[in-house]
């Protein structure tokens, strides 16, 4: 009887580490990029997106891998992904990208099955 409880306690404790929700690693519910190694170049046309997301189902593995796809992206001025909220804001040059652009390596990331863009908005910031 000692054995299964054994391994049912290391079956238990194993699901809680690697837990795909394990708020310990992600201080807020905002996953931010501050850290890049790309230049950011004055936006000579800014605009700013915002869009809801469906399909994301954790913070780590999908809000953060969407918001670091779109920060690589030639154009991109900030990007914030909430995963609460399941809400993306995104700030870029108009001159280099749209708002379709976007939506579409968001649709594409990952199996290019999972993350649906609804809700968009557009604010031209100039």
């Amino acid at each position: 009887m000692i054995f299964p409880k054994a391994i049912l306690s290391f079956a238990f404790a194993s699901v809680l580490l690697v837990g795909c929700k394990d708020k310990t690693t992600v201080a807020s519910n905002d996953v931010e990029k501050t850290t890049s190694k790309k230049e950011i170049v004055a936006a000579l046309k800014p605009e700013t997106a915002s869009f809801k997301i469906d399909g994301m189902v954790c913070e780590i593995g999908c809000a953060k891998t969407i918001e670091e796809k779109l920060v690589k992206m030639e154009g991109i001025q900030e990007v914030k992904v909430n995963f609460e909220t399941k809400q993306a804001t995104v700030n870029f040059d108009l001159d280099k990208l749209t708002s379709t652009d976007i939506v579409k390596a968001v649709e594409t990331t990952g199996d290019g099955k999972t993350y649906k863009v609804s809700e968009i908005k557009t604010l031209n910031k100039a």
